[in-house]
This record gives structure tokens, sequence and C-alpha cells, in this order.
């Protein structure tokens, strides 16, 4: 029976654009497990296997169902050592960790909301009533609002990346000379905006951008053959 991903898309079922469904589906790739896309909307997520799952990813492998990027990746991990690590040991798997809090807390709140409006209008007609209603609940004011103050927010942005930005001088990717799952988590934040989003985030010349290149060019063009926003 073939892995099943569930992935979050919009109107259109060819761009998914959670960056916790691409950590997986960078991992699959990197794994080189065959597997197939189950697009899923916003307001299908409560129809997923049993009904119990409120966010994406979830995948199934054969029996096995698992909610939770950082879970799936550890699954994988375990279920298939014959295929490529994702972490080379706890020690990757520990600095995944921290990877992944570093990326939300510095990353995503700024992307999410810098790049709302496009995720809204992603969005069918009635998911995006569920969306403009959940994410102004969140943040407090309408969805135009945190659009229009974004600007203001891009070079603190920026200057977060700074760790990373200066770790790429010494290597090509987070996990080394070859990815790791690390890479993945970050990544997935920077495939997120790339497809639902023309707002530039990056300045141009950033090696970040060179990174991304990289990330997009790795298991023979694998999240590149995803139409970016335009």
């Amino acid at each position: 029976m073939a892995i099943v991903l569930y992935e979050l898309v919009g109107a259109d079922e060819k761009r998914p654009f959670s960056p916790h469904v691409w950590k997986i589906a960078m991992a699959l790739a990197h794994k080189g497990l065959d597997w197939k896309a189950a697009p899923t909307r916003f307001l299908d997520i409560k129809n997923v296997e049993d009904g119990s799952f409120r966010t994406l990813p979830i995948l199934r492998d054969g029996e096995k169902v698992i909610s939770d990027s950082f879970s799936i990746a550890l699954y994988l991990e375990e279920a298939y050592p014959d295929r490529p690590s994702l972490f080379r040991g706890k020690g990757g798997e520990a600095m995944s960790r921290f990877i992944e809090r570093w990326s939300q807390t510095q990353l995503h709140s700024f992307m999410g909301s810098a790049a709302l409006m496009d995720l809204y209008d992603m969005q069918d007609e009635a998911n995006r009533i569920y969306f403009r209603e959940s994410r102004e609940k969140r943040y407090g004011m309408p969805l135009e609002q945190v659009d229009r103050e974004r600007d203001s927010h891009l070079e603190t942005f920026r200057k977060r990346l700074e760790p990373l930005r200066d770790m790429l001088k010494y290597q090509p990717f987070i996990g080394g000379q070859t990815p790791l799952y690390a890479d993945y988590i970050v990544f997935g934040a920077f495939q997120w905006v790339r497809i639902s989003s023309t707002y530039r985030f990056i300045a141009e010349g950033d090696p970040i951008s060179e990174w991304v290149e990289r990330c997009l060019d790795l298991h023979n063009g694998f999240a590149r053959s995803y139409a970016a926003a335009a």
C-alpha cells in the first residue's frame, strides 16, 4: 500500500502550501519513498482518517497513521533505516529540534502575516470565509490591516536570518555538505511563501536565496516542479 500524505491546498490542488507539509514532502523525497498526495482543504481536515486530527500533515503508511511533522520525520527515520538518513544520528535529531523551534518562532510569525492576503486569495469561497474568521480572531484585526503593516517589519525579519546567512559562508546546507531534515524544516517555510506570495522576503543577492535555489534543485528538482506564485 502506497504512503499517503495529506497536503493542505487551496482552490488549486496542485499547489500545496503548508510549510509543515513541505517538510515531510521533502523528507519523503530524501528517503526516496514512493507516495501519493491527498489534497485537503482547511474545512476538510476534520474528515481525514478517523476525524480526530485538526492540523496537517497527516501521513498514512499501511495501517500506521501519524500526525505532526516532527513525529512523522521520526517515524520515517525508524521505519526506513536502510534509506538515506534524515538526521544522521541523535545529534542531528537534537539539532533539528532546535532548528524547528527557531524556524517557528523567528520565521513563521512574520512570513504568515506578510503572506496573509495571498493565502486568503488562494482559498475557494467556503474556505475564504473560514480563513478570514480564524485569522482575524488570531490577529485581532482585519486581514487587510495585517497586510498593510508587513513592510514595517521586513528589515527586522531579515536580521533574524543572520545565523542562517552566516552559517552558509561555511557550508552549502544546514546539514553540512548535504541536506538533512533541519534543512527541510527551514526550506518548508520558504517554499510556503514561494508558492503563496510574490512578496520579496529576501533581498536580492542574499546568500539565503542561493541556499533556497539549492534546495529547489534537490531530488531532481522536486520542489521546483510546483509553481511559484505569479
